[in-house]
């Protein structure tokens, strides 16, 4: 691996009751967190290949990471997300050399699939720093009941000259969803948006 990771976690959260009611089967999501350096804190870099290059090993890492803490297959995963913060002296356009040109395909690789663009979110930061990762259904963009996100953070990361990576994946949607919208029994998953 390319990356030089400092740091792996992974969070593991389970919803059973909401608002006083049962959530059953509960609503389950995992992320899986990376904390790396980043080898162009300080300076500006024309070429980011070797970010892309981090993004499509920490694809793979982290998607195995989060599934296997959900303990049922790749292909049970019903949402993904995926976020990034850099450090102080870093720029947005780390976080988007790691996330967008090839992370993706190994998640969808360990998925078994996902027709859906991974929603993403990146910010700037330092340590202690919320990332958002936002959560939608793997292959229709526009089943309303899977618009979902999930906080997580690291204490002591992203350090100056860090970057905080993180994949979560959900085995279902939000808990007691009553807003209408396309149905997972309705999923076409040809065009990645129903």
């Amino acid at each position: 691996m390319t990356a030089e990771i400092r740091k792996l976690l992974t969070v593991v959260e389970e919803t059973r009751t909401e608002m006083g009611r049962p959530v059953d089967p509960p609503v389950r999501r995992a992320a899986a967190i990376a904390v790396i350096r980043n080898p162009f804190a300080g300076r500006y870099q024309e070429d980011l290949a070797e970010l892309v290059a981090v993004g499509e090993e920490l694809g793979a890492l982290l998607t195995e990471r989060a599934v296997a803490a959900l303990g049922i297959p790749g292909s049970s995963v019903q949402s993904y997300g995926k976020a990034a913060a850099v450090g102080e002296d870093g720029e947005l356009e780390h976080a988007a050399a790691i996330l967008h040109p090839k992370l993706g395909a190994p998640v969808r690789a360990a998925l078994g699939g996902g027709a859906a663009l991974i929603p993403s979110s990146k910010k700037r930061g330092g340590p202690g720093v919320p990332l958002d990762i936002p959560l939608g259904h793997k292959d229709a963009a526009f089943v309303r009941s899977h618009f979902d996100g999930m906080e997580v953070r690291v204490t002591d990361a992203p350090r100056r000259d860090e970057i905080v990576v993180a994949v979560a994946v959900a085995a279902g949607g939000r808990p007691l969803p009553r807003i209408g919208g396309l149905t997972t029994a309705e999923i076409v998953g040809k065009d990645g948006l129903r």
